[in-house]
């Protein structure tokens, strides 16, 4: 008798006010107690209003903290409502009691006047579609007809037509799949209208939320991640991190990923080596033992399930993850032996004596392999060095100072061997980092050395040849070797010195000159050879060099040795000085005196002294005449004993202008030409300037002829009727080769008649049978002059034996006489006949012969 009305499940926003029980961590199960409360039931009935019970309810909350709290949780919870009223409460049967729910912290009262039931609808639905959802109804619809319809996205918006209604009966259908993935939310808007068209509801708001299906797998972001770890680390070393992403409601344990590593190789003997976190999907270590000398790089299978990682019944997906184990130093480097040997030539340098090799199991070719070799001790003088090979790392014993094996027959060496970094943190050194080293020295024949080299003498120039100046020896390092040196003579620029083969005494062979060429700052350098006799032979070049001390050898010289002066004593006059080649003290202060002989230079000029070097040279007379004049002077040295010179000085005495400079017209006088030999020159230069300008006019007026003429031509450039005149009689008898029978005249055309028809070569005297051209027509074309040419033109540009230069094309050749006969057997015709209109289309040259011929009887 009783019915059963549900409100089915929907979402509601709720805060509760109180709660019990909230214990447990995460997935825990918490249980929520509610007080619910009937507002404004239609049930007047006290006894009815009883009867309406509450059934209780219980959810799960999922925390992805590890202390659940209100604000982290989300909840999804189904309840129900049972209502029990009797059917005799009301004759139409049981109706919806419309009441509302009233959650602690929030009072809301909402009148309806339609009845919605609650619109969710499960994604990837099979049907059969059209799917009845909901039934739309308005409390008009017993008095009116009513005409239902929806608006929104889903319906009359994109897409179209994914919900329908029934206009009628307002039921609301759903035609097709969802798929929440695509969209999980709609929201339409409900109309009642009249059959008029007329609103008679105010449109209601319908959400229609698809729930979600776990029908996507998760998706890793990539296929294969890289990671990387230094070997030897703690176990908790984060390494990377992978994630998944699930297309499905991560509110709910449909989109909630869990992440699990499947498998990892290599394997470890005793446990995994890796883990990772199930809910962030970081990968760390798990354990030590991270050797990369042992394994290199790991792989790792991941897997991804949703469903809170449950296998049982979550999608899953997997993706592989490669980490790289980097290296660190912890294998030191260790020499393969203890000992190590060696041996050199002395006085080698730049070579490798000795190699060490060594062994390092770190990755090649990096800092922490890479060995760097150092000398412990037994090179105190730093002969040697070692360098690393980077291709193989091993040590190269290299002599950088050369060694002597007189002072040190063999070297033990102590060497020891690092890497580029230091080792990590509690790794012992190994205990065969270092070794020695053993180096022998090999004896070679060493070239003698001088003793001195260059070694500086002093001698006074002009030493005689023969004279002993020194002895140059020399002293072979080989000091366990009995050997015997020779000398030779190896440069001697002037050839002045002699060496003794045996003593190594030097001899001049002529006398020292220090004003020589191959003096250079009073030094004179010549080197010499000292050779043993060794085997093979060697040899050492020593330099000697002669400080030659100056002796007074060298007389004065004057200078300048010309000069002009005014011809009328103005005070002024020419300073002179002297040069000597030898040095102090036997150069200046000089004197300069006019010779005591010469008493016309005396009685003319004067010496005046301005210093110990220079003097000025002056008239004694007031005027002297114009002309070139000697004048001797002796210029004596401040040597011991002085040295004296006699020079002459030219000078040019010439009228001067104001400034006291000589002009053009005095320096030319000066030079010793007379007054008429200058008006010579001058009429001279000025008959040259007036026949050029003679020249320049003529060629002005002949220009201007020319301008004015009427004739197109110059009668002189005119080519008619002149005689040209070459004025060339050529080469001699080499001259006179030409062939004269191009100029003769053939006697016969048989060998023309005998040649078959073809092309002719007209620009040269036939050579070889030609036939006879065929008979022109009696009625020439106006072209057929122009085809004889290009015909002509043809031939020769075909011909083989043509010279290989452009020549005259010559078309008529008739030679002093004509074999053709004479013109007077052709016949011509008086009857009149023949028509001479053709000569109309010669052209205007042909039109006069055309009106003579062509005119017809009258003419």
């Amino acid at each position: 008798r009783y019915r059963t009305h549900t409100l089915l499940p929907g979402h509601l926003s709720w805060l509760p006010t109180a709660h019990q029980g909230l214990t447990g961590g995460v997935n825990s199960l918490v249980r929520f107690r509610f007080n619910l409360q009937l507002l404004q039931p239609s049930i007047n009935n006290k006894a009815q209003r009883e009867r309406v019970t509450f059934r209780s309810w219980k959810f799960q909350a999922v925390s992805r903290h590890h202390q659940p709290s209100f604000r982290n949780v989300i909840c999804l919870f189904f309840f129900q409502i049972s209502l029990e009223t009797s059917p005799n409460e009301d004759a139409y049967g049981p109706q919806p009691v419309p009441f509302s729910i009233r959650f602690p912290g929030k009072h809301r009262r909402h009148k309806r006047d339609w009845v919605i039931p609650p619109i969710n609808v499960p994604e990837n639905s099979r049907g059969p579609f059209p799917q009845i959802l909901v039934s739309i109804r308005s409390d008009k619809d017993k008095s009116n007809q009513i005409r239902y319809s929806i608006t929104g996205v889903g319906a009359d918006q994109p897409p179209n037509e994914v919900f329908k209604i029934d206009p009628v009966t307002g039921k609301m259908f759903v035609t097709k799949p969802m798929d929440r993935e695509e969209r999980s939310f709609y929201h339409l808007r409900a109309h009642a209208v009249d059959m008029n068209g007329i609103q008679v509801e105010t449109p209601i708001d319908l959400y229609i939320y698809v729930i979600d299906m776990n029908d996507n797998r998760p998706e890793f972001q990539n296929q294969v991640y890289n990671g990387s770890v230094l070997e030897n680390a703690r176990p908790g070393t984060y390494v990377m991190t992978v994630t998944a992403n699930d297309a499905d409601d991560n509110a709910t344990s449909n989109g909630m990923v869990q992440y699990l590593i499947k498998s990892e190789l290599p394997h470890s003997p005793n446990s995994h080596l890796f883990t990772i976190n199930s809910l962030t999907g970081d990968i760390a270590t798990v354990a030590a033992g991270l050797d990369r000398e042992k394994v290199s790089q790991y792989t790792l299978i991941v897997q991804a399930t949703d469903m809170e990682g449950v296998q049982s019944y979550g999608l899953s997906n997997t993706a592989t993850a490669i980490i790289t184990v980097i290296d660190i130093n912890d294998n030191p480097p260790e020499l393969t032996d203890t000992t190590f040997s060696g041996e050199v030539q002395e006085n080698k340098v730049g070579v490798v004596v000795a190699n060490l090799t060594v062994l390092d199991r770190d990755q090649p070719h990096t800092p922490n392999w890479n060995a760097v070799y150092k000398i412990l001790s037994g090179d105190s003088f730093n002969h040697f060095t070692i360098r690393t090979n980077p291709e193989n790392n091993d040590g190269m014993v290299t002599v950088v100072k050369a060694v002597d094996y007189e002072q040190n027959r063999a070297f033990m060496l102590n060497v020891a061997v690092y890497n580029q970094v230091p080792l990590a943190n509690n790794i012992p050194s190994s205990m065969q980092h270092t070794a020695g080293v053993t180096i022998s020295v090999q004896d070679v024949n060493e070239p003698p050395y001088f003793l001195n080299s260059p070694k500086l003498i002093r001698f006074q120039e002009g030493v005689p040849a023969g004279t002993s100046i020194a002895t140059f020896p020399a002293k072979d390092p080989d000091i366990f070797m009995q050997q015997s040196i020779r000398y030779a003579k190896l440069a001697d620029p002037a050839n002045w010195l002699t060496i003794n083969a045996t003593s190594g005494q030097i001899t001049t062979t002529a006398i020292l000159d220090r004003e020589s060429v191959y003096v250079k700052n009073n030094i004179y350098e010549a080197t010499f050879l000292a050779t043993d006799n060794g085997y093979p032979p060697a040899s050492g070049t020593g330099t000697l060099q002669i400080y030659l001390t100056d002796v007074n050898d060298n007389p004065p010289t004057l200078l300048p040795r010309q000069a002009q002066i005014c011809e009328r004593s103005n005070g002024h006059g020419i300073n002179l000085t002297a040069s000597d080649a030898d040095t102090d003290p036997n150069v200046g202060p000089f004197i300069f005196e006019l010779p005591l002989y010469h008493t016309s230079a005396r009685r003319n000029w004067t010496i005046t002294r301005i210093n110990g070097d220079n003097v000025r040279l002056g008239l004694r007379i007031h005027y002297l005449e114009s002309g070139v004049y000697e004048v001797p002077i002796t210029v004596t040295d401040s040597g011991n004993p002085p040295l004296s010179n006699q020079s002459s000085i030219t000078v040019k005495v010439c009228p001067c202008d104001e400034n006291g400079d000589c002009t053009t017209l005095g320096a030319v006088a000066a030079a010793g030409l007379g007054t008429g030999a200058i008006i010579a020159i001058l009429i001279c230069i000025i008959i040259l300037l007036s026949m050029v300008l003679l020249f320049v006019v003529w060629m002005k007026r002949r220009e201007k002829e020319r301008q004015n003429k009427q004739l197109l031509i110059d009668p002189e450039d005119d080519v008619r009727d002149n005689i040209l005149k070459y004025d060339e009689e050529g080469g001699g008898e080499e001259d006179q080769d030409y062939d004269l029978s191009q100029l003769q005249q053939p006697e016969s055309l048989d060998h023309i008649i005998g040649k078959g028809p073809g092309v002719r070569r007209v620009d040269e005297r036939p050579v070889i049978p030609e036939s006879q051209y065929p008979i022109r027509p009696m009625v020439p074309h106006p072209g057929d002059i122009g085809d004889f040419i290009n015909e002509g033109l043809r031939a020769a540009d075909n011909d083989p034996t043509a010279p290989p230069y452009d020549s005259l094309l010559v078309f008529d050749y008739e030679g002093s006489g004509s074999t053709a006969g004479s013109v007077s057997s052709l016949n011509s015709s008086s009857t009149g006949d023949q028509s001479y209109d053709y000569l109309n289309d010669w052209g205007p040259r042909f039109k006069k012969l055309a009106d003579m011929y062509g005119g017809g009887d009258d003419d």
